[in-house]
């Protein structure tokens, strides 16, 4: 079944240094466009993350953001030996200088580059983390796609069928409305009998024949619909396909349109265009 383009999914874990999240969101595009917010202690690890999503992405715009939350407590740690060397450093000036000098506080003492130092965190392991959490969060957007897929295949669906419809209400009725037509012209032509010979009749009965007959334009929208749903039990990526088929569709309901000689067959060459508008605004998320 198609994918949709339009999908969001998140995935996040807890480590001994903090929790690392993944948020992946995706909406329509007519090629695939992906951009990656990401710490720049990380940012030569964005090739890795944009081909795994090359692998089960074909078309989308897809905003990949990574967020990583230290654990409180981690920027605690106080390194005393900067702290005595900035203080013996300090009395050794003060000794220099004279005259009495303003008395440091803790606070001055921790200000000062070195002192307060942040645990390190291993970086292979935070690296591996990072694409264990992308994969997971990528699998579920990918999953994501596929239910909003199988939504608006069902969608599609429904109206290939009331289009379906339409055509063979069409079909049903044709003859009928040729002969009345062909009546018509008959009784028209009737009262000028006298200077019309019938080689002339039949001229122009053949003409009103070719010019109402739908019948290529029926099949052409059969053939164009059998082929949606092939397409809709394709695996692959049919976006782009599926819009091409629109177009047919579209051409034959007008060419229909312009032939219809009757208010049965003007209403469903109207209720087809409507489908097919319908159908339209769906198949602009398929992949």
């Amino acid at each position: 079944m198609p994918k949709s383009m339009t999908a969001f999914a998140s995935a996040s874990a807890k480590y001994p240094w903090g929790t690392l999240t993944w948020e992946l969101r995706s909406i329509n595009h007519r090629f695939l466009e992906a951009t990656f917010r990401l710490p720049e202690t990380l940012r030569h690890l964005e090739i890795n993350y944009r081909e795994n999503l090359r692998q089960f992405v074909q078309r989308g715009k897809v905003d990949c953001a990574l967020r990583i939350d230290l654990a409180q407590g981690r920027s605690a740690g106080i390194n005393l030996d900067v702290a005595r060397q900035y203080l013996d450093a300090c009395k050794d000036i003060q000794q220099l200088m004279h005259g009495s000098s303003a008395p440091l506080s803790p606070v001055d003492v921790l200000q000062v580059p070195g002192v307060m130092q942040e645990d390190k965190v291993d970086t292979q392991a935070l690296q591996a983390a990072t694409l264990e959490i992308y994969d997971e969060a990528l699998q579920k957007l990918i999953a994501a796609r596929g239910r909003e897929g199988d939504r608006l295949s069902a969608f599609i669906g429904e109206r290939l069928e009331k289009i379906s419809l339409e055509v063979s209400k069409i079909r049903a009725v044709l003859p009928q409305l040729m002969a009345q037509q062909q009546q018509k012209l008959r009784d028209k032509l009737g009262q000028v009998a006298a200077q019309l010979d019938e080689e002339r009749l039949e001229q122009e009965l053949v003409y009103l024949a070719n010019k109402s007959d739908a019948d290529e334009e029926l099949d052409r929208l059969e053939t164009h619909i059998e082929e949606f749903y092939r397409a809709l039990d394709s695996t692959s990526p049919v976006g782009r396909r599926l819009d091409f088929l629109l177009q047919e569709l579209n051409r034959e309901a007008n060419t229909l349109s312009s032939k219809s000689q009757a208010a049965t067959t003007t209403h469903s060459a109207v209720e087809l265009k409507v489908l097919i508008e319908q159908i339209r605004e769906q198949v602009q998320n398929l992949e």
